[in-house]
């Protein structure tokens, strides 16, 4: 897995004769950008001949800069409403595809026209490095097929105005959002199950993350009891046969909180039983986009090397296939938490994979210092209904109190990874109560979630309840903070789950909180 290089430079590599950049990209407002002393004699030859030179994106032959090269990328207005950081990000994502398309590739950007009094943009020069970056990496089907140096030319990247911290946390957000793109974007053969479990022993070779791997299918029904049912379908193919991948990091020295994370990941959906039709299946590789974010979120970590957090995951690697073994609606499966539940839709599979894995890490939180507990999957069509691009956030009550969602949402307004936030009612668990003695729990009704009323908010619930954590709320002994992370929406550019880019979300507001040192609300 390649990216650019990302180095450090000053205003004056734009104009230098011996800079090793060959363009200069530029962002910000129209009325910044031409305050800067190198932009003002291009901008004004351009402003005399382009009427609409204050917008959009402008590529001109500029012999004085680095390169003879000059992308202008406007952001436009800041300060109405409707704008956040991301004007920036969207702004450094169409400057770096522009320059890859006129043969550059050692760009050097150059972010101005940052309003000083706003602390929402305060990480608009980070914001708009990684637009850029996430708009010119190409999908690993194709780096495979073509070579990475045809598909992903561009070699360097200058960043005017980082530090070394800066580049550093850059150099790993980048990192692991690659890892969930390459994951969650890729075709369900390339990354069937066995395959994604490889890729992770791959990317985390020589790390201090830790890498196991379930796969004997005796473990995994004892262990693993609503996965393997809805693997059950798949075991007759060899290549689509489940995996359980567990990844964990341990800083070195004294932990004072733990982070534990489930994730889905749904190499292809076909369903089950309940078969999507009409179109619907299409895209339904896309259904690991919360595993592929969790494992990226660990290769972050990874290289961040944060002291005093651990960070422990298990992600469901599991085809949902049809066939004479596929698992049906009204079965009643016992969770690994004991829980018996009652199959309501086999369309509705992430929520059992999740379950148990959360079970499992449920039983870890239990002797873990300070667990906080996350569950990260492309769960709901509801979700995308109801916040459209954007990742939902839901906490049980003990991470309510903590802020843990709000927390989110806060540093995924700085960084340009925007959360909403929503909240588990009583309706929610009544939706998914018992409707008699022989089962414990409903996992879903027969309708889609995006025709059902709090579509996104009632499965949190089961997951809840099927994974043993409802015992562990605000009045157990010892509650647990458990947060659910719908990214349905957020996981694919425009929600597009066929031929969006994977955006690996949200890993840099999952890493912002990290180390935000406050993170959890923590009073």
């Amino acid at each position: 897995m390649t990216m650019p290089t990302l180095s450090a430079a000053k205003n004056s590599a734009a104009t230098s004769p011996r800079s090793r950049y060959d363009a200069v990209l530029a962002v910000g407002p129209s009325k910044a950008l031409q305050r800067l002393r190198f932009l003002r004699e291009p901008l004004e030859a351009l402003g005399a001949v382009d009427a609409s030179a204050g917008e959009g994106l402008h590529f001109l032959a500029a012999p004085g800069l680095a390169g003879g090269r000059l992308v202008v990328s406007c952001t436009g207005p800041l300060d109405r409403d409707q704008d956040d950081v991301r004007r920036f990000a969207d702004a450094g994502a169409a400057a770096l595809r522009r320059a890859r398309a006129a043969g550059s590739r050692r760009p050097l950007l150059v972010v101005t026209g940052l309003p000083e009094d706003e602390a929402r943009f305060a990480r608009a020069v980070e914001a708009a490095a990684l637009g850029g970056l996430g708009a010119i990496w190409e999908p690993l089907e194709a780096r495979e097929a073509l070579g990475e140096g045809e598909t992903e030319p561009i070699e360097e990247l200058g960043l005017v105005g980082v530090d070394d911290d800066d580049l550093d946390l850059l150099r790993a957000l980048e990192a692991g959002r690659r890892a969930a793109r390459d994951i969650g974007g890729t075709e369900p053969e390339r990354m069937a199950p066995p395959r994604m479990a490889e890729y992770c022993q791959e990317l985390f070779a020589d790390t201090p993350v830790t890498v196991e791997v379930v796969e004997d299918e005796t473990i995994l029904g004892r262990d693993y009891p609503l996965l393997a049912a809805v693997a059950r379908a798949s075991m007759a193919v060899a290549r689509h046969r489940p995996r359980v991948v567990r990844l964990a990091y341990r800083p070195k020295g004294k932990v004072r909180e733990t982070w534990l994370l489930a994730g889905k990941g749904l190499s292809y959906d076909t369903g089950g039983a309940d078969l999507k039709v009409g179109g619907h299946m299409a895209g339904m590789s896309r259904d690991k986009g919360g595993g592929a974010a969790v494992i990226g979120f660990l290769k972050t970590v990874a290289i961040l090397r944060p002291k005093g957090v651990a960070v422990i995951a298990e992600i469901g690697c599991v085809r949902n296939s049809i066939g004479a073994e596929s698992y049906v609606t009204d079965e009643i499966i016992r969770s690994h938490a004991g829980v018996r539940v009652r199959i309501g839709n086999t369309d509705a599979e992430g929520r059992l994979v999740l379950a148990d894995l959360l079970s499992h890490l449920r039983e870890e939180a239990l002797d873990a210092v300070e667990p906080r507990l996350f569950s990260v999957a492309t769960l709901t069509g509801h979700a995308v209904l109801a916040a459209g691009p954007y990742s939902i956030a839901l906490d049980n009550r003990p991470a309510l109190d903590l802020g843990v969602s709000r927390g989110l949402q806060d540093q995924g307004e700085i960084w340009g990874d925007p959360f909403e936030v929503s909240r588990l009612r009583r309706e929610d668990w009544d939706f998914i109560a018992p409707k008699s003695r022989a089962d414990d729990v409903l996992s879903c009704n027969n309708a889609p979630s995006s025709q059902t009323p709090r579509g996104h908010q009632f499965p949190m619930a089961f997951l809840a309840r099927a994974s043993g954590l409802a015992d562990h709320g605000p009045d157990a002994r010892l509650p647990l903070a458990y947060t659910h992370l719908d990214v349905a929406g957020s996981a694919n550019e425009g929600s597009d789950w066929q031929h969006g880019r994977p955006t690996g979300a949200p890993i840099v507001a999952l890493t912002a909180m990290l180390r935000d040192g406050r993170h959890g609300g923590r009073k």
